[in-house]
């Protein structure tokens, strides 16, 4: 059985990360999942509707990815590097991170997905900062990093390269920064 919410999502989700909130209509989303416009209304009573639907689903992903990462990495710097590919797709596929799609319109967003979207990245700050503490006390992460500015410059940094490398050298180019970017992190050699 067809599942229109979720493919409406998926092909929702490209569009902004490829357009923008303001690129595309839901005349644009009926003709990428091949429905009518009418019957995304069904589903997504408003675009604002559809863009928090968007974002949680987005979120939800994320908690997933996250929650893998800690189990799966114990070093600092490893756990970094492993957050900063999750950017990877995304330049690998031309698109953009969805929230920071999204924030680049935040003057015309609605207040409620203007929340969601600060409640998004409010939470990968909260979840690098404890990262970057925890590998400070454990000896992966060099001892002079500040964890609230450095989990900030993580996002940034990340965010930045998807956007440049998108344009420039691709997924080497993000490789290559996501490098720098750990470099940065680690303890010096003794």
């Amino acid at each position: 059985m067809r599942d229109t919410r979720s493919e409406l999502l998926m092909q929702a989700e490209a569009l902004v990360r490829g357009r923008g909130y303001s690129g595309f209509s839901y005349a644009d989303l009926a003709d990428a999942v091949g429905i009518r416009k009418a019957s995304i209304h069904h589903h997504f009573r408003t675009k604002e509707d559809l863009a928090i639907a968007l974002v949680a689903a987005y979120d939800a992903r994320y908690d997933e990815a996250l929650a893998a990462i800690l189990q799966g990495h114990s070093d600092g710097v490893a756990r970094i590097e492993a957050y900063g590919r999750l950017y990877l797709s995304g330049v690998e596929q031309g698109l953009g991170c969805l929230c920071a799609a999204l924030a680049v319109e935040l003057d015309t967003l609605p207040e409620t997905l203007r929340r969601d979207i600060a409640r998004f990245f409010d939470k990968h700050i909260a979840w690098l900062e404890r990262v970057l503490a925890e590998g400070m006390s454990d000896g992966s992460i060099r001892a002079s990093v500040e964890p609230a500015a450095s989990a900030r410059m993580v996002v940034a940094t990340l965010e930045g390269a998807l956007l440049l490398e998108r344009l420039l050298a691709g997924s080497e180019g993000f490789a290559s920064s996501l490098r720098a970017l750990g470099d940065s992190l680690r303890p010096p050699a003794s």
